[in-house]
């Protein structure tokens, strides 16, 4: 596997998008993540985003980070916001998500942040289990789901 920064907007990061999306609306019936993103979000020092492809250049998991300080959203200053961690159903349980997280982690560290911030759901126990495996503890709501029954966010100090 390679794994790569690539523009938010990127043709493979919006294939990537479009098919978490669609596994959201499975899960959630609501259409997706309405959470407002700007490709501009996702561009050093502000944040990253990363691809891994596999050995034909097939895109297979996404990830990034983007800066968020102090805000009426529930955010600290010093805060990296982990967004769109994704992989496609058959490159599950090979690590991927694991690999991009951590590079992620390392990526905001080194651009000054010092907590990871992600928001997921309870229909995403995946998620949910990776985030804690690696040392995430739920943390108090922020973002846009904020007052959803099913939010659930967690942090890391980095």
């Amino acid at each position: 596997m390679e794994i790569r920064p690539v523009p938010y907007d990127h043709p493979d990061a919006v294939k990537l998008d479009a098919a978490v999306q669609a596994e959201y609306d499975i899960r959630y019936g609501d259409g997706g993540d309405a959470t407002p993103m700007d490709p501009a979000d996702f561009r050093p020092p502000n944040g990253t985003y990363l691809l891994a492809y596999d050995a034909l250049g097939v895109p297979v998991a996404s990830g990034g980070w983007r800066v968020q300080d102090a805000n009426d959203e529930g955010n600290r200053d010093g805060d990296a916001e982990l967004k769109r961690m994704y992989v496609v159903e058959e490159m599950r349980g090979r690590g991927l998500a694991r690999r991009i997280l951590a590079t992620l982690e390392e990526d905001a560290r080194t651009a000054g942040r010092v907590r990871m911030v992600l928001e997921t759901g309870t229909k995403q126990p995946e998620a949910i289990a990776l985030y804690t495996s690696s040392g995430y503890e739920p943390c108090e709501k922020f973002g846009h789901y904020r007052f959803h029954e099913d939010s659930r966010c967690y942090a890391k100090y980095l």
